[in-house]
């Protein structure tokens, strides 16, 4: 069976909805306008729904020259990329970057969400934020992401843990940015060095780490199962080994050059 990718998607703001695409450009940072956008406290440090599950009910569109916040009773807010806002450094886990900020009005609706005081800010293509040194090369960078440009998952993996679980739960709960069906089977992607999907190829790095974020409703951020899916993906050996055992599900990814893929790309795995 070919693999190929079944789902695309992309969070322009981090942590908030994101956005399903039938085709996207892959950019050095990752697919096109991922996550070039946070929200931070007034000091710069970084939100997300670890802290905020609210944020679910927020969702962000990119247009290519700003984003559109939508809220169900607040409407929509566009916000053009910023040329001349106020520079701040902000704090997205080790690494402090300067990024733009937003403007008021943007930080005042969002702030009205939250009932909080918050700031959107972004990150300009002046800004290089390094991939973490242990996994990337000279050169590779990344967004306001976690760690790393990209986070694939694959269909038959997410079967085999629900097959394990009481209450299954959807991909939506991982965040991915590419979804891909038709691997040999559960967990093949541990085997994987390289993807090739037509003229672009992505490196297999690292497997992803996850958190409490999945065990939230991806729509409303409630909690709908206490750690689950966590608990069972550590019973079922799915654990990165270190001095803090953490459950894995999914691989991140670094691009090699630019391109665009699509829903339905033919996907090639190296190992």
């Amino acid at each position: 069976m070919t693999m190929r990718i079944v789902a695309l998607h992309r969070y322009p703001v981090k942590s908030l909805g994101g956005q399903a695409l039938d085709a996207v450009p892959v950019e050095p940072r990752g697919l096109a306008g991922d996550r070039r956008w946070m929200m931070v406290t007034p000091e710069g440090r970084f939100l997300t729904r670890r802290e905020v599950p609210m944020m679910a009910h927020v969702g962000a569109t990119w247009t290519g020259s700003g984003i559109v916040l939508s809220h169900p009773g607040a409407g929509d807010l566009a916000v053009g990329d910023p040329v001349a806002g106020d520079a701040m450094p902000v704090r997205v886990w080790g690494d402090t970057v300067i990024a733009t900020d937003a403007g008021d009005t943007a930080a005042h609706w969002l702030s009205d969400r939250f009932a909080r005081p918050v700031r959107l800010v972004h990150m300009p293509e002046t800004v290089v934020r390094p991939v973490d040194a242990d996994y990337g090369r000279d050169g590779d960078q990344v967004s306001f992401a976690d760690g790393f440009p990209l986070l694939v998952t694959v269909v038959e993996s997410l079967d085999a843990l629900n097959r394990a679980l009481a209450s299954p739960v959807t991909m939506a709960r991982f965040r991915p940015n590419l979804v891909i069906a038709g691997a040999p089977g559960a967990f093949a992607e541990d085997g994987w060095q390289a993807l090739r999907i037509g003229d672009v190829t992505l490196r297999v790095v690292k497997p992803c780490t996850r958190c409490v974020i999945t065990t939230q409703d991806p729509d409303s951020g409630e909690v709908v199962t206490k750690m689950e899916p966590l608990r069972t993906l550590m019973a079922m050996g799915r654990v990165m080994p270190g001095p803090r055992p953490e459950p894995i599900f999914g691989q991140n990814a670094i691009p090699d050059g630019a391109g665009t893929i699509a829903v339905g790309d033919a996907v090639v795995a190296t190992r």
